[in-house]
């Protein structure tokens, strides 16, 4: 899952961004890191089941954050297609 979110140039990064661009429905699925806040998960996992967007899971925001090409970690990241 960190090579498909690093191929993906088009991404938001960080919860108030993936939550805006789900608003906006620019969004064809959704990373959530599970070491996250647990109100961080819950947010976008409501978000997304209430629009039918996919969440897929990895282990680690330092990962997630990496995969992004970041120093710090990401708890959400977004893929628009």
């Amino acid at each position: 899952m960190y090579q498909r979110v690093k191929a993906h140039r088009q991404r938001t990064v960080g919860l108030s961004s993936t939550l805006r661009a789900l608003q906006r429905g620019r969004l064809s699925e959704v990373v959530v890191a599970d070491d996250a806040d647990v109100h961080v998960l819950k947010a976008v996992v409501q978000a997304c089941a209430a629009v039918g967007i996919p969440v897929s899971h990895v282990d680690s925001q330092a990962l997630l954050g990496k995969a992004c090409g970041l120093s710090v970690g990401a708890s959400t990241v977004g893929i628009i297609e």
